[in-house]
């Protein structure tokens, strides 16, 4: 599979287009997920997944084999989507203080993926990045701060603060669900 994965790849730095088409097939449902953790709206993160398999194939002869591939890509993703919110003025890495209330977390078990986004897409822009980057992504603290150009105690408390939220706002979902019944 590396080995047919390597020639795709050496096919497409040539301009072939069906290995294009092949690595974007085989690629573009996972990043178009990468994309949506970002940006809320489906339609921009589709524009986003697009401009960031441009950026892949235009610098696909910059790809060493080193790492793993769809570890690039997401990579590329990620900063793309990134580089969109910053143009876009979205990002607000403020560190205002935000109210919790100190209630017990209830049963996941019958919590959806859909569910998830949802909870996750209600965070304010800078707390979603943050989030993303450290809990989806696996970036570390000191990546977060030098991506975003900000401190690490600002990138450690908007993850807290996102948490925190996430958590407030997973129980009041809850809440509304169980009263619906």
């Amino acid at each position: 599979m590396h080995n047919q994965e390597k020639s795709l790849i050496k096919k497409a730095i040539s301009k072939n287009r069906e290995a294009q088409k092949q690595l974007f097939e085989q690629y573009s449902p996972k990043m178009l997920g990468v994309c949506r953790q970002y940006v809320k709206d489906l339609h921009h993160a589709e524009d986003l997944l697009l401009q960031g398999f441009l950026k892949v194939f235009t610098n696909l002869h910059k790809f060493k084999h080193e790492g793993s591939f769809e570890g690039w890509i997401r990579r590329i993703m990620v900063n793309t989507c990134i580089s969109y919110l910053r143009k876009k003025n979205r990002i607000d890495l403020s560190d205002e203080d935000y109210v919790f209330n100190d209630s017990a977390t209830e049963s996941l078990e019958s919590t959806t993926v859909e569910d998830i986004q949802k909870l996750i897409d209600q965070l304010p822009e800078g707390y979603k990045m943050v989030f993303n980057l450290f809990a989806i992504e696996g970036y570390k603290h000191s990546e977060i701060a030098q991506q975003l150009n900000i401190s690490e105690s600002t990138s450690k408390s908007q993850l807290f603060k996102a948490r925190k939220m996430l958590q407030e706002n997973y129980i009041k979902m809850n809440k509304a669900v169980h009263e619906d019944k």
